[in-house]
């Protein structure tokens, strides 16, 4: 009995740990987006994610988001000092979830 109990907790703790991207939230990378990151870019939420399709947001946004740092920390030099921060870090899943939400082939359209 001990074992199954054992092995149930394991298991809730590596889905938990596992299931952190899965609860990013688009809404939430709204808000950061507007937050920490508009001044930076110049750009609407609209503009900004329609930059890019969903599948190159993906692959942007893959691993640590080495890739969208490097382009966008080139690209808009007022967004480097945020990207490189522990912030970033912290929010990415949620601004991942709002590039990918809002791509150009999305359909959809954020209002900000």
């Amino acid at each position: 009995m001990k074992k199954v109990l054992g092995l149930l907790v394991s298991a809730f703790l590596v889905v938990g740990i596992m299931s952190t991207s899965a609860f990013a939230d688009a809404a939430k990378g709204q808000k950061y987006y507007l937050k920490y990151m508009k001044d930076g870019s110049g750009l609407n939420g609209a503009k900004f994610a329609a930059q890019h399709t969903q599948a190159e947001w993906k692959a942007l946004f893959d691993g640590k988001a080495e890739k969208f740092v490097a382009e966008y920390s080139k690209k808009y030099s007022g967004l480097d000092a945020f990207l490189k921060g522990d912030k970033f870090e912290k929010f990415m899943p949620d601004i991942r979830d709002f590039c990918i939400e809002f791509a150009s082939d999305s359909g959809n359209v954020p209002s900000c």
